[in-house]
């Protein structure tokens, strides 16, 4: 049996696959679309076995889909020769592991909870690997400056065929994530009428990272790119109006100054940040986007009338409070 499963990586250059654990059955059938979930922990060549990474020390195990454009592209080859229940060690040459550095930092970052979608790894473009600076991790910026040989130790749970579950937005093809968008989109205006706003939000942030997928094998700034940065954007505000509601109305003015840093035409993005500048009585500032908005869109006096309204009123209470705070100071 171990010989039928190591002649499956005869032809791969740089892998030597010893089996630690036989698993059980056949070996599945690794489709395009199949999702594959495993445990592994990659290790140093060194006479220590340096651990850089373990999904059993972070307790969740790995999920890829087969032809997905996962980036470490490798793993989908190692895991193809095995059983389910089987764990195996595979030494990997450096032509393999030179973009392990990359994958790692995506999924450190998700394990810290500093990544919006799940354990799910997805392909951001190489871009980064060429406007390498540094990646955060000591360990990782050694191996991205001198690329070495690694341990991958994987352990393979279950392998589902594409009908056998339904496929979330991250497993999607990039036709399949467009058509989903406008349902997410509709899911999530219908939740925030019914005033779930933080079931909305998660509707909206699903169809962002649909569109960001897609948009980021476009060329920046071309037609198709800023057709789908018009989508996101308005998603973004969506999304914002959720935060508004929520009461988070710093990172309310994170995301709206993020669109008008690249898009100062955005109207609806002057007004809702204006509206977070006076709920943190940012006075000047609040004042400053409302005369954008009115700049760019005089239609939108009425609103801003409203709004200004507020801003005098919460601005007189503060006033008031200040006043009698400092009252018996003096």
């Amino acid at each position: 049996m171990a010989d039928m499963q190591d002649t499956m990586l005869l032809g791969s250059e740089g892998i030597k696959k010893t089996i630690l654990h036989g698993g059980t059955g056949g070996i599945p059938r690794f489709i395009t679309g199949a999702k594959v979930t495993f445990h592994f922990r990659t290790q140093l060549c060194d006479d220590e076995r340096t651990v850089i990474d373990d999904s059993k020390a972070i307790g969740t195990p790995m999920e890829i889909v087969v032809g997905n454009m996962f980036k470490l592209d490798i793993w989908e080859t190692l895991l193809s020769s095995m059983r389910i229940g089987e764990v195996a060690e595979f030494w990997c040459d450096t032509i393999h592991t030179g973009v392990y550095p990359l994958v790692s930092k995506s999924m450190r970052r998700i394990a810290e909870g500093k990544d919006p979608v799940d354990w799910h790894i997805r392909t951001c473009g190489m871009a980064n690997m060429f406007a390498y600076h540094s990646l955060g991790y000591d360990d990782l910026d050694e191996l991205m400056k001198e690329p070495k040989p690694l341990y991958f130790v994987l352990e393979l749970l279950k392998v589902l065929q594409p009908s056998e579950y339904n496929r979330e937005s991250w497993a999607l093809n990039d036709e399949e994530r467009l058509k989903v968008v406008p349902v997410l989109h509709g899911q999530g205006n219908k939740l925030y009428k019914q005033g779930h706003y933080e079931e909305a939000t998660n509707k909206y942030k699903e169809a962002i990272i649909c569109i960001k997928n897609v948009q980021s094998k476009e060329k920046a700034w071309e037609a198709p790119w800023l057709k789908l940065e018009k989508m996101a954007n308005t998603l973004t505000l969506n999304y914002c109006q959720c935060l508004l509601r929520m009461e988070e109305y710093y990172e309310v003015i994170e995301h709206t100054s993020d669109i008008i840093n690249q898009h100062p035409g955005v109207v609806k993005a002057f007004f809702l940040r204006g509206k977070a500048h006076v709920e943190v009585w940012n006075e000047a500032e609040a004042r400053q986007d409302f005369s954008r908005v009115l700049d760019l869109d005089p239609g939108m006096k009425k609103a801003v009338k409203k709004e200004v309204a507020v801003l005098n009123m919460r601005m007189e209470e503060k006033n008031q409070e200040d006043r009698s705070k400092y009252k018996g100071m003096f």
